[in-house]
């Protein structure tokens, strides 16, 4: 049964780096079934991410032998076998939609990972989550003291042995000390076109502001506010005539979409973060 993996390398950009790589992946009796480059000219950074399908080669031996090119090159890299599903832990609060949205996807097997479980603030979608049959964890958070909280929330993602986070219009900011630790693995849906409308209440800023457009983004987790790697981004067309009510209802369709593209291209290794930056190879 073939083998397949993901390699993924971000290094600095110079002549020779493709035709090594792709060399030392025939050598070693793999093919390439897909492959993705970008150089990015201003930064003077390279980025690739190939699927590779081998009858025999090992994982192990790949890591040890790609050793010397990725010195030679000074390469950030990473092999992962893409048969490995990914173990992902959702966080609510009130808000339903965009998790309805996620879990309908995961059972209908557009979203190749394992959901480990659902933490939220409110007991609100319990029954939702059980009937899919994912342990559901209530974790009130104490304005006045949210430290015990997080606590119990990074107790149930590590127990979780989570890879990656997904905040589904979960409504409270994590501490950063929970950042810094799943740098670059908790992905959050902000419902506006940032950087525009950071913070609470975006559709009623936009309002506010009377834009003529209205969108959501999907972002990586940072330790400043709704400021991390954007993932993607798409937009609804609104008008004068539109109240705040319109914009929030519309605004929801959008941010089911752009958060389930996002996460599928997580899972996928498609996301390569490089600074405040990612390139996505979609």
């Amino acid at each position: 049964m073939p083998h397949n993996y993901r390699l993924i390398v971000s290094c600095p950009d110079r002549v020779g780096i493709v035709s090594r790589v792709s060399g030392f992946i025939a050598s070693q009796g793999g093919s390439i079934v897909e492959a993705n480059q970008h150089s990015d000219l201003n930064a003077g950074r390279f980025f690739m991410r190939y699927d590779i399908q081998s009858d025999d080669m090992s994982a192990d031996a790949f890591r040890e032998a790609f050793g010397s090119i990725a010195e030679e090159f000074t390469m950030s890299w990473r092999l992962s076998e893409s048969s490995r599903r990914q173990r992902v832990v959702l966080m609510v609060s009130r808000e339903s939609h965009c998790l309805v949205d996620l879990l309908y996807r995961w059972s209908a097997g557009e979203l190749d990972c394992e959901i480990a479980c659902v933490i939220s603030n409110h007991d609100d979608l319990r029954a939702l989550v059980d009937w899919h049959g994912i342990p559901f964890h209530h974790v009130p958070v104490d304005p006045a003291d949210k430290a015990p909280a997080f606590a119990e929330v990074e107790r149930l993602i590590e127990e979780a042995e989570a890879d990656s986070v997904v905040l589904a219009r979960y409504m409270q900011i994590l501490p950063s000390d929970l950042c810094r630790r799943y740098a670059g693995r908790v992905i959050n849906i902000h419902h506006s076109f940032l950087p525009s409308f950071a913070g609470a209440k975006p559709y009623h800023q936009a309002f506010e502001r009377g834009v003529k457009l209205i969108g959501a983004t999907c972002h990586y987790v940072t330790e400043e506010l709704d400021a991390g790697p954007i993932i993607e981004q798409d937009i609804q067309r609104v008008s004068h005539c539109h109240t705040p009510q319109d914009l929030v209802r519309l605004g929801r369709d959008v941010e089911k979409a752009v958060l389930a593209r996002g996460l599928r291209w997580h899972l996928q290794d498609r996301v390569l973060i490089h600074g405040n930056k990612t390139v996505v190879f979609s």
